[in-house]
């Protein structure tokens, strides 16, 4: 496996990882549930450590940007199916907006 493919999968997981755990922290109603509490630790954790591997591989400015954009979107996205959130105009232009600027920076990386 090339290691910009590599740099991707990781950086993927990474930013489920912290989807995950930001999800997670809706059920921990505070910190007071154990459960959902842990493991929205744990999940900041492994993302945390999934983009120490990949800024090895990548830039550190676009491996942000990627991880912090798309974390955000996929997070709204779910609030907005998962958690009846408001899905209005506006929000679903930002969220385009979001993506749009993360592909920017992938292609302007190549």
């Amino acid at each position: 496996m090339r290691d910009s493919t590599f740099a991707w999968l990781v950086l993927a997981a990474s930013v489920l990882a912290e989807v995950v755990g930001t999800i997670a922290l809706r059920y921990a109603d505070g910190f007071t549930r154990i459960f959902p509490s842990v493991l929205s630790g744990l999940c900041y954790s492994a993302a945390i450590w999934l983009m120490a591997i990949v800024v090895r591989h990548m830039e550190v400015g676009l491996t942000y940007a990627v991880w912090a954009g798309s974390g955000t979107a996929l997070t709204a996205v779910l609030g907005m199916i998962w958690f009846g959130e408001s899905a209005s105009f506006l929000r679903l232009a930002g969220l385009s907006f979001i993506v749009l600027g993360v592909i920017a920076l992938n292609l302007s990386a190549r």
